[in-house]
């Protein structure tokens, strides 16, 4: 099967469609917001953004990130078909302006012009017992990256220590120190545990659930909705312009980790928080968020 047409849907649905779940809740935002503040003001430009966005098929953000995508694929599928078909929407996509051009070499500092370079995109592959194909895709913006964090516990200056407190006082540092230079609100990734590289990895892949959907663990499901109300007490708000809402969401997943470390990495998603998935099921394409 062509996988090239269906990705290059995939990406014009990432980059111009906000996710239901996302755009309801920056709704709901808004509606907290006391009319003509600065922070429903903010909110009303980018309900505005997003509907112009999906209406002419055009990004929701002029920085349309750096892609992401995660494989799922059956016994028999080759990795290196994959992204030969992926890269080639990739370079399609870039050229019919669904992406800006968002791979720069950082010894020459030049600009591939198609989104493609050493890991870009970037993939992570994983070979499952089924026979449908899943491809999921994420456009991280720079801005978002840039304050997202790692951490390692004990953490003697926050007062935190190795326990889950630890990690309520780590992510609420965290988002204080972003201010609304990751164009909150945001939602909020936290992955505990594993090794520094594993630890982010986690922390990124939490991002794939939607708005509500809690952690299968009740302490960490706990926290979630703990650290959710304590972010929306900073006054942060849309942008950082102040206001009620910080964060959309806050997702944590946790793996084992080695007896003498303890990491903590916060992957943060700015409001434009662009995930799609294509499915590929007996031949047969379809699409979710």
């Amino acid at each position: 099967m062509d996988l090239k047409t269906p990705v290059l849907e995939l990406i014009r649905k990432a980059s111009s469609d906000l996710p239901p779940d996302v755009e309801q809740s920056l709704k709901l935002a808004q509606a907290g917001e006391e009319k003509n503040t600065p922070a429903w003001n903010v909110f009303s430009t980018i309900l505005e953004n997003v509907q112009m966005a999906r209406k002419q098929s055009t990004p929701i953000c002029q920085d349309t990130g750096s892609l992401v995508f995660y494989i799922d694929y059956p016994e028999g599928g080759l990795e290196r078909e994959y992204k030969k078909a992926v890269s080639a929407a990739v370079v399609e996509a870039t050229n019919l302006q669904y992406l800006r051009p968002n791979a720069v070499d950082p010894v020459t500092a030049k600009n591939s012009g198609n989104n493609l370079g050493v890991n870009a995109p970037y993939f992570h592959f994983n070979q499952w017992d089924k026979k449908d194909i899943r491809i999921r895709l994420m456009l991280k913006g720079g801005g978002s990256e840039n304050v997202s964090t790692q951490y390692k516990l004990p953490h003697s200056s926050l007062g935190a220590g190795r326990d889950l407190i630890g990690v309520r006082k780590l992510v609420i540092d965290a988002v204080r120190n972003a201010q609304g230079l990751g164009c909150a609100p945001g939602v909020i990734g936290v992955g505990i545990g594993g090794t520094r590289d594993i630890s982010y990895t986690l922390a990124k892949e939490q991002l794939f659930r939607k708005i509500g959907q809690r952690s299968e663990s009740g302490e960490l499901a706990q926290l979630e909705i703990k650290l959710y109300e304590d972010l929306n007490k900073l006054g942060i708000g849309p942008m950082g312009f102040g206001g009620k809402t910080t964060a959309l969401e806050v997702f944590i997943g946790s793996q084992h980790r080695h007896p003498a470390t303890f990491y903590v990495s916060i992957s943060y998603m700015c409001w434009a928080f662009r995930r799609k998935t294509l499915h590929i099921i007996n031949g047969e394409v379809s699409y979710d968020d």
